[in-house]
C-alpha cells in the first residue's frame, strides 16, 4: 500500500454575525475551476502558509490562527487585527500589517473544530476551525477569483439548502453548521466553543447500500457517530 499523502495544514474561518432573525455565517462559492469542492458553498479558509509562522513568532498553532485572519483578509476583505509591531515577513498580508502598524488579533478567535482528511483521500488537509465576530465598521465581500459570490446566511438555511440540492455543501461544511446551528447568537457560540474542548475528526469510511458512510468520534460533539457523506470522497 502506498503511503498516504501528507494532510497540510490549514485554516478556516466561521465569520459571524448576528441577524434580525438571528446568527448568520459568512459563506463562498468555491469557482468551478479549483480542484477542491468546487462550486460548493463553504467557509472561507486556505492553506497555513509559511509567513503565518514567522508572525506567530514560531508557534505551530498559533500559526494556524494568523492563517485564519490572513485569509479572512485575502478572501473576505475583514480585518481582524490590533495595533502592535509583528517579526518581519516576506509578504503583502505581513507588509499591510506593517505599514498600519498592526498585528493579527488571534486572541479574537475561538477554535471551534479540528478535521483531518481521511487517509485514502489523495488531497489532504489538516483544518482547524475558528469562530470570528465579524467587526460592525467592515464588510465582508468574496474575492471574485477562488470565491465567484458570497452570502450571510442562518446555519440551518444552509443546511436546507443542502438538503433540497439548491447548494451544494460539502460533508465537514455540513457538520460544522451543524454544529453552529445549535446557537441563536455569537455570543452564545463563542461561549460554547471556549468551553467546550475540541476533539479531533479525522473520518473513517466505510460502504454501506445507501451509501459513503463516514464515522466521526462521538466525543467531537456532532450528535452522533456515523453519518451518510452524500458527497464524493474526494471532497
Amino acid at each position: 500500500m502506498a503511503d498516504p499523502a501528507p494532510a497540510r495544514p490549514a485554516s478556516t474561518v466561521l465569520l459571524l454575525r448576528d441577524g434580525a432573525a438571528g446568527m448568520e455565517v459568512f459563506m463562498v462559492v468555491r469557482h468551478h475551476q479549483i480542484d477542491f469542492a468546487s462550486g460548493a458553498l463553504v467557509f472561507p479558509g486556505g492553506r497555513v502558509e509559511p509567513a503565518d509562522a514567522v508572525i506567530a513568532g514560531g508557534d505551530d498553532q498559533a500559526a494556524f490562527r494568523v492563517a485564519a485572519v490572513r485569509e479572512t483578509w485575502e478572501e473576505c476583505g475583514v480585518l481582524l487585527a490590533r495595533p502592535g509591531a509583528a517579526p518581519a515577513a516576506a509578504g503583502e498580508f505581513s507588509a499591510m500589517l506593517a505599514a498600519r502598524a498592526l498585528v493579527p488579533d488571534i486572541e479574537a478567535l475561538a477554535h471551534f473544530a479540528h478535521w483531518i482528511t481521511p487517509i485514502p483521500v489523495p488531497k489532504r488537509f489538516d483544518t482547524h476551525f475558528f469562530l470570528a465576530a465579524a467587526p460592525d465598521d467592515q464588510d465582508a465581500l468574496h474575492d471574485g477569483h477562488e470565491a465567484v459570490d458570497s452570502v450571510w446566511i442562518r446555519p440551518r438555511d444552509a443546511l436546507a439548502a443542502a438538503e433540497d440540492g439548491s447548494r451544494k455543501v460539502v460533508f465537514p461544511t455540513r457538520m460544522n453548521l451543524l454544529k453552529l446551528a445549535r446557537h441563536d447568537s455569537v455570543a452564545e457560540a463563542f461561549a460554547a466553543a471556549r468551553a467546550t474542548p475540541v476533539v479531533t475528526v479525522m473520518p473513517e469510511m466505510r460502504m454501506a447500500p445507501e451509501g459513503r458512510i463516514l464515522r466521526i468520534p462521538a466525543a467531537a460533539g456532532y450528535g452522533g457517530e456515523e453519518f451518510l457523506a452524500g458527497d464524493p470522497p474526494s471532497m
